[in-house]
Parts: structure tokens; C-alpha cells; sequence
């Protein structure tokens, strides 16, 4: 089985090390990362200048762009064949709710899904312990049933891990996106040059965090696994928008 590994936190995080090293024991992995932390890249591709691909010491491959670039250079001009799988994490932290329209994990998760390859994206909820082993054994359980029963459509799921012993992890629940209150404003502050800069402010906390969200399900210590669609189309308000138009 080939899988292609790819982050949003770069080629150097600890996260994509440890996914790497639990998973070149069942397939054959390829690493494609960005050369610096790309998070809350979303789904941006670079345009305006040529990319560069280089290894690094430890064999993983980094390229400087985001991380859809990544996984784009590496299915469609690197890879001789199209990888079984795309696997982007484990990322530094939680993509649950809104989290996802700005994700760069969830981001090189879909550009793999795009091209036709089935993607996860997987992320550790609460890096305060380091439990990134049992992301990693999270995504071994998936694999090996894909291994043993190949979906027969391209699938885009977004997993969130909670930040505890493997043991402790009490069930996988197939959830929905919760919301979260809008964003906290922009922090103003003053660079060391006296000039006025901005920093982005914290993501709201949780708003719809009811059962059955991916937010509910981390909290009682149950793996998130959310099927995630590309399709915008708020087929609901296609209606209302015509009759706005013709009035």
C-alpha cells in the first residue's frame, strides 16, 4: 500500500515524524511537507512563483508552499503512481467545526480527495500531554481496514484525536461539524519599530457543541470521524435567491 503523507505544520513537526514512523511498518510512505508552518493556509496554491522540491536529512521530501501545494507537486508531477491513500497530520492541535474552512491539514486532505485518492486528516485535540501515538494508532485501526476492504469511492474524512492514552479513547463516533461564536477581534499591539501591527485574535469558543457534534464527541473521549464534502452550494436558499431577483 503507497500513502503519501503530507501537514500543515511542516516537514520538522513532531506529529508527522511520529504518523511516518507508525505507519512504515504496514506501507510504503512518502513524505511531502511544507519548509515552514503553513496553518490556517486553507486551500490556497501558489501562482505567482515556481516551487522547489528538496529532502531533508531524515528523507522527507519539503516543498516551499502550502500544503495543497504539496500534495498537488506530489500526485500529479513527483509520485510515478497515484498513491492507495492521502494522510495529512497529525496536526498541532483540533480542526473541528469552522476550523475546517481555514485548516491547511484539512486542506492537503482535499486537494488529495480532488485528484481522486481517498484522504483523512487528522489532528490530536489537546497537545498538552503529546498523545500523538494514539493519533497514530488511530489511523493504523483505519488503515488496515481500508486494507482489508478498499472503498470503492474517494472519501474525505476529517479525524480528531483526543489528547489521552490509547486506552482511555472509549469509542470512534461518525460525527457532524459543530459551529463555534465568531472569531475574537484582531489584537492591536506595536512592533519593536514603533509601528502599529495586528495579530489575529483566538477562535470563538464552541456555540453548537450538542451530541452527535465532532466537538461533543472529543470531549467524553471518543474519536471524531466527520465525512467532509466540497460542494458549497446552499441548495436551500436556491429558491429564495431566484424569487430575490425576479422581485
Amino acid at each position: 500500500m503507497r500513502i503519501l503523507l503530507s501537514n500543515d505544520d511542516g516537514y520538522f513537526s513532531p506529529g508527522l515524524a511520529c504518523l511516518a514512523n507508525a505507519l512504515e511498518s504496514i506501507a510504503d510512505i512518502t513524505v511531502v511537507a511544507p519548509e515552514r508552518d503553513r496553518s490556517g493556509s486553507s486551500n490556497s496554491l501558489t501562482l505567482d512563483r515556481p516551487l522547489s522540491l528538496h529532502r531533508a536529512h531524515n528523507g522527507f521530501y519539503y516543498v516551499n508552499g502550502t500544503p495543497t501545494d504539496c500534495v498537488h507537486l506530489a500526485v500529479t508531477g513527483m509520485l510515478d503512481e497515484l498513491p492507495d491513500m492521502v494522510i495529512s497530520g497529525i496536526n498541532y492541535g483540533a480542526n473541528m467545526g469552522d476550523d475546517t474552512v481555514y485548516s491547511g491539514t484539512v486542506a492537503a486532505a482535499t486537494e488529495g480527495f480532488l485528484l481522486g485518492v481517498p484522504s483523512l486528516a487528522v489532528s490530536l485535540v489537546d497537545v498538552s500531554n503529546g498523545h500523538y501515538t494514539t493519533a497514530a494508532r488511530v489511523v493504523i485501526d483505519l488503515v488496515k481496514r481500508f486494507k482489508e476492504d478498499k472503498l470503492t469511492i474517494p472519501i474525505l474524512l476529517n479525524i480528531n484525536v483526543p489528547d489521552v492514552e490509547y486506552e482511555q479513547i472509549k469509542s470512534v463516533r461518525i460525527t457532524r461539524l459543530g459551529r463555534r461564536h465568531k472569531a475574537e477581534p484582531v489584537i492591536k499591539t506595536l512592533s519593536p519599530r514603533g509601528h502599529t501591527v495586528y495579530w489575529v485574535g483566538p477562535a470563538g469558543p464552541a456555540q453548537d457543541a450538542g451530541e452527535g457534534t465532532d466537538f461533543h464527541a472529543v470531549q467524553f473521549n471518543h474519536v471524531s470521524i466527520t465525512p467532509l464534502q466540497i460542494d458549497l452550494t446552499r441548495f436551500d436558499q436556491m429558491e429564495f435567491v431566484a424569487q430575490w431577483l425576479k422581485s
